[in-house]
């Protein structure tokens, strides 16, 4: 048996308690007793309250989370592989295309009428270009009726369409006869048609349109005259029962519907005075969320009306990526939210595109320039509007030397640059290509103390980016955004017919909602 070679320790000492009083209790003062009491009913109630929090807490997650999920449920989203490869670069900004269908399945014939086994068509359709800096934003109205080009869209069995041209915008949407229609091929179209990369494709059927209008309470609008039945359907043997009544109402669910659609009672019935009453509604709807204030709680709702009618892109088929998009735009006040039209002309009974104002068009929402002419690129040291050349403010280039240097793979913008900018008084001192060809952006460097004078340079190239360097002079480095062959630098400004019709989300909600 081993034996430690540490001595014993002593035995432990028993503390013992006093004795206590009569009744069992210690004798321990009372105003300590009361104290400790005081602190253990502290500890309880805190420890409740924390575990009420804590419950409280992940219910509300849990709560969340079934929100986001159900939300999710709703979402339907297309394929992308109906998407084209041959793609516009993606800009700093963004492109949203939005869809209107006209569709009859899902519970839409009894809102629209029709035959509920009729094709998915598109009644309605514009692009919203959200500018860079966030805080501008422009919705371009594109006529079902327009003729244009309709690129190659597959089909439902895996192949794909050959171009057809002089065609009619909405025919992209009813590509293979299917009852939900074409959104990729729509996209596409208007791809081929801008130049403009479209970041996001959402497509709204009558039945979400009429449940997005109930959930906000109705949407204020404006009606030029009494509108009846037979406004809405000219079929119509009679006139019908009243509908509208002049001057401003609120609308929702089937009446907000039938103000949209009414085409035939309203100027010369065509499809582009609808066009201006559908900007009116939009606007109007715009004002509506905003005074609501766009906030996850207020937008959960909205979110959960739109997303049972709505079918999207992949790159929006979640409803935090739903949610998060429409945060985005909260920053973009409703005057700076624009609306306008593509520039158009009848020919016959179909709209063609007017050029070069169209492409015009395209180009100053490629360079983010706004409807009146400000640089919503949000970059620093970006050209100023007003140095946009024009009859009533004539850019100088009276002793200011410049070289100019192609920093694309287009061949002869320098020499195009150069003679823009002779033929305003500066001197060029030599072309060349630029040591990259890979440049986006057009970008003028200036040495110190040459900045007023880089400023009269960026007056003839609108977007182009001021940039100080360690030079003595001034270089003008040509990006992609310079126009294009047979253009001038004024083709990023917004042509003049389409920047007087634009409509404003704050303008009067009862002015120019007609044609003809």
């Amino acid at each position: 048996m081993k034996t430690s070679s540490h001595p014993a320790a002593p035995p432990r000492r028993r503390r013992t308690a006093p004795a206590p009083r009569e009744g069992g209790r210690r004798d321990v003062p009372e105003g300590r007793r009361n104290v400790r009491a005081g602190r253990r009913r502290k500890r309880s109630r805190l420890r409740i309250a924390l575990a009420i929090a804590l419950s409280i807490l992940v219910l509300g997650a849990a709560g969340l989370g079934w929100i986001f999920l159900e939300l999710n449920g709703n979402i339907d989203t297309f394929s992308a592989d109906g998407i084209s490869g041959d793609r516009p670069e993606a800009a700093k900004g963004a492109n949203v295309l939005v869809i209107g269908s006209d569709a009859r399945t899902g519970g839409n014939s009894a809102l629209g009428g029709g035959d509920k086994d009729d094709i998915g068509r598109s009644d309605t359709a514009f692009l919203l270009h959200v500018y860079a800096d966030r805080r501008h934003a422009v919705a371009v109205s594109i006529p079902r009726d327009t003729l244009l080009t309709i690129p190659p869209c597959k089909l439902p069995d895996g192949s794909w369409t050959k171009t057809r041209t002089n065609t009619m915008f909405n025919a992209a949407y009813s590509v293979g006869q299917t009852a939900k229609g074409s959104p990729a091929c729509t996209q596409n179209t208007v791809e081929e048609l801008t130049g403009l990369r479209v970041d996001h494709t959402v497509v709204v059927d009558f039945k979400g349109f009429a449940q997005l209008t109930d959930v906000v309470g109705g949407v204020k609008v404006c009606l030029p005259q009494d509108i009846h039945q037979k406004d809405l359907n000219p079929n119509r043997t009679t006139r019908g029962k009243l509908l509208f009544r002049k001057g401003e109402q609120t609308v929702a669910g089937q009446k907000a519907l039938d103000y949209v659609r009414i085409r035939h009672g309203i100027g010369d019935g065509s499809d582009i005075g609808r066009i201006k009453r559908q900007q009116a509604f939009v606007a109007s709807l715009i004002a509506r969320v905003k005074s609501d204030g766009l906030t996850p709680t207020k937008l959960l709702p909205l979110a959960d009306a739109a997303t049972k009618s709505m079918t999207v892109d992949p790159g929006l088929g979640s409803a935090d990526k739903l949610i998060s998009f429409a945060m985005s735009l909260r920053d973009i006040d409703l005057h700076n939210t624009k609306f306008v039209t593509i520039p158009w002309r009848y020919e016959g009974a179909r709209v063609a595109i007017v050029q070069p104002d169209a492409d015009e068009l395209w180009a100053a929402l490629k360079a983010d320039r706004t409807i009146d002419g400000k640089d919503a690129s949000g970059k620093k040291g970006a050209a100023p509007a007003s140095a946009s050349p024009s009859a009533e403010e004539p850019v100088s280039g009276d002793g200011i030397d410049v070289a100019v240097y192609n920093g694309t793979t287009t061949k002869g913008l320098a020499a195009r640059a150069a003679t823009t900018l002779t033929d305003h008084g500066f001197t060029v001192t030599g072309t060349a290509n630029a040591s990259t060809q890979d440049h986006a952006d057009t970008v003028i460097e200036y040495g110190p103390g040459q900045k007023s004078r880089a400023e009269s340079v960026a007056g003839l190239f609108p977007g182009a980016r001021l940039k100080s360097g360690t030079g003595t002079g001034i270089s003008v480095i040509l990006g992609r955004s310079y126009p294009a062959e047979g253009s001038s630098a004024k083709a990023t400004e917004v042509p003049k017919t389409v920047a007087d019709d634009a409509r404003s989300a704050d303008d009067d909600l009862c002015s120019n909602l007609s044609y003809g």
